[in-house]
């Protein structure tokens, strides 16, 4: 901790001397004051859009910098009361809204320091090369490009070493791909923007220079809006799938079977329902053990899955038992992939381990089948109750075997063919 801090106030300190023996201000006091005020105002309002990115116990922090272009105009003593104020804002901010990390006022002397640095050696940069490119033309955007690539290879080596002395990088590996982790389309819009800036500060054009910053935030908003909505919605199907997925078969469970049968209960629609579960299946367990059962619960739930259409469902409804939805078939289609399904299980071959040895398991099916139409005249937990009842029948006719009903021929035709 003691060398984290050395560096932190190494920098800090560093930026200041050079920040003092650069000179005074370079522009008028009262130019200064206006254009830090814009500044300022513009900087604290978009603290609230910046990402945060956790590494190891550290936030970092990451959004636009307009800072190369405040020192491109007042100098690097300009530059550093500006870095200074915004980055104290930060951290009062933060600790009045209980936000502030453990060692958020160390942070704020680093990012006032580094900060501060990389912008004066933008400035002295700038100062250098600005003379030999023409202003305004290909040769100054290149420039501020170039700058602007180079300083955010300057923060990341910063920031390298900080993440070196906490142990949250260890070799050097981590920062190559630390580095490689800046997005340059960032660095593209921080030029761009730096560059306007400057140019519009040096024409005094302040409306245009305060449309654009507004412009800058209400596109950064809008970006910030669609990543949240978007992040907050892989979130939720995450949680969801989580909900409703089975953690050893990783298909559906009896939650999302529940759901499923109430969205397609009265629906009109021909669906099939096949309950299924493996024969002998407490022999299993007692000959081998319950690892052995459950790769063959896992052997069984994949071979359900790979026989079913993108419409139909599958889903763990409870031990070994399985319930299949059949949507967009025939009565026919229906008994028929059932058997497909049931002769496909009789052929597999389970390969798992037993007592250090490899052990090859064959193993079979019963299959309850019951079609008919979703209309009020059947509650769809009634037809699941009828399917269920069939696969008891299928067991007590010696196992591996499908009892079907076609619950359609018990209605009149207009039942079953009408709109």
């Amino acid at each position: 901790m003691l060398r984290l801090k050395l560096y932190i106030f190494s920098l800090f300190i560093i930026a200041f001397a050079v920040a003092l023996a650069s000179g005074p201000i370079q522009i008028d006091i009262m130019l200064y004051v206006k254009t830090l005020t814009v500044y300022i105002i513009f900087t604290c309002l978009y603290s609230h859009l910046n990402t945060i990115y956790k590494s190891g116990n550290v936030n970092i922090e990451y959004g636009i910098s307009y800072g190369l272009s405040f020192a491109m105009f007042t100098g690097p003593l300009g530059v550093f009361i500006y870095e200074l104020i915004t980055r104290f804002y930060t951290y009062f901010q933060r600790k009045y809204t209980n936000n502030a990390d453990e060692d958020e006022l160390l942070h704020s002397f680093y990012n006032s320091g580094a900060h501060a640095l990389n912008h004066i050696i933008g400035f002295y940069l700038f100062q250098y090369f600005s003379p030999i490119v023409s202003q305004n033309g290909i040769g100054y955007w290149a420039l501020i490009v170039i700058i602007v690539i180079f300083l955010n290879l300057l923060s990341d080596l910063y920031l390298s070493f900080f993440f070196y002395l906490v142990g949250d990088i260890t070799s050097f590996k981590d920062v190559i791909e630390f580095i490689n982790s800046r997005s340059f389309n960032d660095t593209l819009k921080k030029a761009v923007s730096n560059g306007l800036l400057f140019i519009f500060l040096l024409s005094q054009q302040w409306s245009v220079l305060i449309a654009l910053f507004v412009l800058n935030y209400l596109v950064s908003r809008s970006f910030i809006i669609k990543s949240q909505n978007k992040q907050h919605k892989l979130e939720r199907d995450r949680y969801e799938q989580m909900a409703y997925t089975d953690f050893l078969s990783k298909v559906h469970n009896r939650a999302y079977m529940n759901k499923i049968m109430d969205e397609l209960n009265y629906s009109n629609e021909h669906v099939a329902i096949v309950v299924t579960d493996i024969d002998t299946f407490k022999r299993i367990n007692d000959t081998y053990n319950h690892t052995v059962g459950d790769h063959v619960i896992q052997h069984f739930a994949g071979l359900l899955k790979n026989c079913l259409a993108e419409k139909d469902y599958l889903f763990r409804s409870g031990g070994e038992e399985f319930t299949m939805i059949f949507r967009s078939k025939s009565y026919k289609e229906c008994l028929e992939l059932t058997n497909q399904i049931r002769e496909d299980v009789e052929k597999a071959t389970v390969i798992t381990e037993y007592q250090a040895k490899t052990i090859n398991l064959s193993y079979t099916a019963s299959f309850g089948l019951y079609y008919y139409k979703a209309t009020k005249a059947l509650n769809i937990k009634k037809a699941y109750t009828f399917a269920d009842d069939l696969l008891l029948q299928a067991k007590g006719h010696g196992k591996n075997k499908i009892i079907s009903k076609n619950g359609l021929a018990e209605l009149p035709l207009s039942s079953v063919y009408g709109k």
